[in-house]
């Protein structure tokens, strides 16, 4: 029997989506461990072999030659959802990476009638420990515990990263399409990211995981879980924001002690963060438009209503107006630091 690339792909997302669904029968954590831990390559490998068997009837069932039924639609909401409680890092890369592939491929659709979870937590693994952020410990970056736990906080704000901008797509579903294509891209260049910093820190002799770590950036999508404009204006544009200001300063650190790879990953990431706070930047303005809004004016509202003696600077005035950042917005941030 032919196989066929598409159909495997289907397949393993109805297996996924399904096991989803058993959330709600009693024995759901047992469904989802197992979901989440039936990798796509294995399930690609035994639907090859069992393909090979004429008769099989379960081959029938996922390959057979009329695959009409296989022609249901696959929606974006149900990948990001997905994407959000996987646990294992693994597991969330990869349903990360095949959901923007299958988006980006015009594979899944916007079904706007996708019930949205009350997530207080998105899937972590049971590492890092959380702790509140004033009791990280501080530790000198010539050391080599020192220098691996700087790029662990990295690795962990990239890691919140990947569930921020899922969540950003999951949670508000009407949006125009173009929203959700810019906020998909995000998330892939996230994943990335990550990949980048958790593979160069395994080289330093240390995982993902073995460091203490705070919950700041996922506490501040359940603040804005309740309204697209205000998510947009403070998570990319103010805390995202912030990488842009503290980049240089880390790259300096780095290579004072001589790590050139870490030095080209944050070069990488940097670059791609303008564009991130830029996507914020838009949508704000488009949300802010909808609601014939002055978006200046409420962003300096939003930022004394929410974030008021939080803000830090010095703000890398260049860097944040690439990132759509106008200079009355910059001198308000300078005037509120």
């Amino acid at each position: 029997m032919k196989i066929n690339e598409t159909n495997v792909k289907f397949s393993y997302n109805c297996l996924i989506e399904s096991l989803l669904i058993a959330r709600k029968w009693p024995i759901h954590r047992i469904f989802l461990v197992f979901a989440f831990n039936f990798k796509y390559r294995i399930f690609k490998f035994f639907i090859v072999n069992i393909s090979n068997t004429k008769h099989c009837f379960i081959s029938r069932i996922f390959l057979g030659r009329n695959t009409s039924h296989m022609n249901n639609p696959i929606s974006l909401f149900k990948q990001a959802e997905m994407c959000l409680i996987a646990s294992s890092v693994d597991d969330k890369m990869a349903i990360s990476y095949q959901a923007a592939s299958a988006w980006q491929q015009g594979e899944l659709t916007l079904d706007k009638h996708v019930p949205i979870l009350n997530l207080k937590e998105p899937g972590r693994p049971p590492k890092p420990e959380l702790v509140p952020a004033r009791e990280l410990n501080r530790r000198k970056i010539t050391t080599k515990e020192g220098h691996a736990a700087l790029i662990h906080s990295i690795c962990h704000i990239e890691f919140n990263a990947i569930n921020l901008a899922w969540d950003a797509a999951y949670r508000f579903q009407d949006m125009p399409d173009q929203y959700y294509s810019d906020w998909v891209n995000v998330a892939k260049e996230e994943t990335y990211h990550f990949e980048l910093l958790s593979t160069h820190l395994k080289t330093l002799g240390y995982q993902y995981g073995d460091f203490t770590a705070h919950n700041g950036l996922w506490e501040s999508a359940l603040t804005t879980a309740h309204d697209s404009m205000i998510r947009m204006a403070l998570v990319p544009r103010v805390l995202e924001a912030r990488g842009l200001d503290v980049t240089p300063g880390i790259v300096k650190k780095l290579e004072s002690i001589g790590d050139q790879a870490a030095v080209d990953i944050l070069a990488i990431i940097h670059s791609d963060e303008i564009g991130h706070v830029e996507v914020g930047t838009r949508w704000f303005r488009y949300l802010c438009e909808q609601r014939n809004l002055n978006s200046e004016e409420t962003f300096k509202d939003l930022i004394n209503q929410y974030m008021k003696g939080l803000l830090r600077g010095p703000f890398d005035h260049e860097v944040r107006k690439r990132a759509g950042f106008t200079e009355e917005e910059l001198l308000f941030l300078e005037s509120a630091n």
